[in-house]
């Protein structure tokens, strides 16, 4: 096995991190292996914000719910779906940009940030730093739109705390490969006991790092999934410009 794939497998999620800054080649590297990512129609419509201001993570913390490590962090990075740098190029050539008023565009938009913070995630671990994605930066996307200074036509998707790691957490199990691969057609026959498998599975791991309430997967899945719980993310997508109308 090679180092690059190895260092994928390895991956796990880091919440507490050393008071260590990040040298800005280190930083720089990590920010241009994402900007190396693939996007639709080499459309580019993925921007960053790259935040390391102690304040601001502060602000972005309390945004995000309360999570102390966005702003313990060295860094954290914003991945913003732009289509407002697409629109200057419709202008430039006088036309009226749509893609952003589909879902197709929001579907483009979204895709592409997750395929550049991909490529970010594997070179800041192949560099000895430590990650774990904030989903939360959608829970108030609004106030992060206004802090940030982000144009119509964007939308914060996702955030990324990058830091020296102060200690190596538990690789969290997976499912199992036969519920993620599915070779010629999709695969349905065997999901349920896999996934009960899993449960078990997940039992004896949250037991071993204290947090036994969350039961197993499916609880702890559907529990979530039984309702919208970022109910703001439709409002600020219209905001911005992304209607829904084609």
């Amino acid at each position: 096995m090679n180092s690059t794939v190895q260092i994928i497998k390895n991956h796990r999620s880091i919440r507490n991190y050393l008071e260590k800054d990040i040298p800005e080649d280190v930083l720089q590297t990590v920010l241009e292996a994402a900007h190396a990512m693939p996007t639709s129609i080499n459309g580019q419509q993925v921007s960053l914000v790259v935040v390391r201001d102690k304040d601001t993570r502060l602000n972005l913390a309390r945004l995000c719910g309360g999570q102390p490590w966005v702003a313990k962090a060295a860094v954290f990075v914003l991945f913003v779906a732009d289509f407002y740098k697409t629109s200057l190029a419709a202008d430039l050539n006088k036309v009226k940009q749509v893609i952003h008023e589909s879902a197709e565009g929001e579907l483009v938009g979204f895709l592409d940030c997750g395929i550049a913070m991909g490529g970010m995630i594997i070179a800041a671990e192949s560099l000895g730093l430590g990650i774990v994605p904030i989903g939360g930066i959608r829970k108030e996307a609004q106030s992060v739109i206004d802090l940030l200074g982000l144009p119509k036509y964007t939308f914060p998707v996702n955030g990324l705390c990058i830091g020296y790691p102060a200690d190596l957490s538990q690789q969290k199990p997976r499912l199992p490969l036969a519920t993620f691969i599915h070779y010629e057609k999709y695969q349905r026959s065997n999901l349920v006991e896999d996934i009960k498998a899993y449960d078990k599975q997940m039992v004896s791991y949250l037991e071993q790092i204290n947090r036994s309430e969350e039961v197993n997967w499916s609880k702890n899945t559907s529990s979530v999934y039984q309702s919208v719980y970022f109910t703001n993310v439709i409002t600020t997508l219209k905001d911005q410009g992304f209607t829904h109308k084609k």
